[in-house]
């Protein structure tokens, strides 16, 4: 079984010769690199990683990148792109060709953010990934899949992946999960898969996380094995790397062998196109 997690971030320092555009703070003071992720992930058992850039470096991919063509068996790329920038149309087409590179992320999570959605500039960009065959990642609250529903039903070529299951950020326990059927609910559309990605921030129990186990059973009913997928966001966590790859592998006793081989990462490389062995 190839365990590979949908989604780390890894990033640089803020300098003057690269600074940040300051919209928000990292998860943590000290940059993750590629180095220190590879450490990791050999203590956890990861064998490869999808790494997302994260918003406060901007819509940038270099580090990203470089990891990805470092070591291209461990690493691959959901990269960012600015959809308001002129310059960023007609470069989807060859979008795949930058080595590294699977696809597209995109978040609307915050109301900075979220007119990006509601005000129609993605339009242009959910045309062009359909059509050059380019999967994106879309990271919106419950309140917004609704939104994301009418782009799946739209373009039905267009390979969409839910982050985090669209979980609120600042709530844990049922509290959290109050809307969840609106994430469950567009699973019926079969070019929309789901990351079941850093679950433990919304437990408020300690590792394994019990109450978690029926809203991933939830998740698994709607989506089926093959559309969802196991990660971690780990520099946001509050357990370790291997606990969260032990929580799907050895606390879930309803997951059979074959269902653990998708979820834990054949479905993603699938959904992606990132060619396994």
């Amino acid at each position: 079984m190839r365990v590979v997690d949908t989604q780390v971030h890894i990033w640089a320092a803020d300098t003057p010769q690269r600074p940040w555009p300051k919209r928000h703070q990292p998860h943590r003071a000290e940059p993750l690199g590629k180095d220190e992720l590879l450490r990791e992930m050999d203590k956890a058992g990861v064998d490869r990683v999808i790494i997302v850039p994260p918003s406060w470096e901007g819509d940038r991919n270099d580090v990203a990148l470089a990891a990805a063509a470092a070591h291209p068996d461990r690493f691959a790329v959901m990269g960012r792109l600015d959809p308001v920038d002129p310059g960023s149309r007609g470069r989807l087409k060859t979008w795949r060709e930058q080595p590294g590179m699977l696809g597209l992320r995109f978040t609307f999570h915050t109301p900075a953010l979220m007119p990006l959605l509601t005000d129609g500039h993605m339009e242009w960009v959910w045309d062009e990934a359909e059509q050059a065959g380019v999967p994106i990642y879309v990271l919106v609250r419950h309140p917004l899949v609704h939104l994301i529903d009418r782009v799946a039903e739209r373009h039905p070529g267009l390979k969409l992946v839910m982050d985090h299951l669209s979980m609120p950020a600042d709530k844990t326990g049922a509290a959290a999960f109050a809307e969840f059927d609106k994430v469950l609910a567009i699973a019926k559309r079969p070019n929309v898969a789901a990351k079941a990605s850093g679950m433990p921030r919304y437990s408020d129990e300690p590792y394994p996380h019990p109450s978690l186990h029926r809203y991933i059973r939830q998740a698994y009913d709607a989506f089926g094995p093959r559309r969802l997928f196991w990660g971690t966001d780990i520099t946001r966590t509050p357990i370790t790397y291997r606990q969260h790859v032990t929580l799907y592998t050895e606390e879930l006793p309803w997951l059979g062998a074959d269902d653990k081989e998708w979820i834990m990462g054949r479905g993603v490389c699938e959904w992606l196109g990132w060619k396994l062995p």
